[in-house]
C-alpha cells in the first residue's frame, strides 16, 4: 500500500455480494479503505461490516467526486448493483492487491 500513490474518489463499500452498501467520497482512496477494514471510526460502515471495495471511479477535482457521491446516494439499490456488477461482476475485493494477506478476510 506504501507504494500507491493517494487519489481522490467515489466508491462504495460492501460487506458481502448483494449485500450491506455504503457510498463514500475521499481525497485518498487508500488510506480510507483500511480505515474501512480496521474499523477506526465507528459508525454504520463498522457496525456492518463493510470491508470490501466493489466499486470507485477517480477523479481530478475533490467536487467531482463530491458530487458524485451525492448522485450515487440517490440512486436506487438496483441501479447500485448493477453498475457494481457492470465492472466487478463477482463482488471482488477491488482493493485487495493494495493490502498485505493479514487483511484479506473478510465477514461472512
Amino acid at each position: 500500500m506504501s507504494n500507491e500513490r493517494p487519489f481522490i474518489a467515489a466508491y462504495m463499500m460492501a460487506n458481502r455480494p448483494q449485500g450491506t452498501l455504503y457510498v463514500g467520497v475521499t481525497s485518498n482512496l487508500l488510506q480510507r479503505v483500511q480505515q474501512h477494514r480496521d474499523g477506526s471510526f465507528p459508525g454504520f460502515t463498522r457496525e456492518h461490516g463493510l470491508k470490501r471495495l466493489v466499486w470507485y471511479e477517480p477523479f481530478e477535482a475533490i467536487t467531482d467526486a463530491i458530487r458524485r457521491e451525492k448522485a450515487l446516494k440517490r440512486y436506487l439499490r438496483d441501479w447500485k448493483i448493477n453498475l457494481i456488477e457492470r465492472e466487478n461482476p463477482h463482488w471482488e475485493d477491488l482493493a485487495k492487491a493494495w493490502f498485505a494477506p493479514s487483511t484479506w478476510r473478510h465477514d461472512p
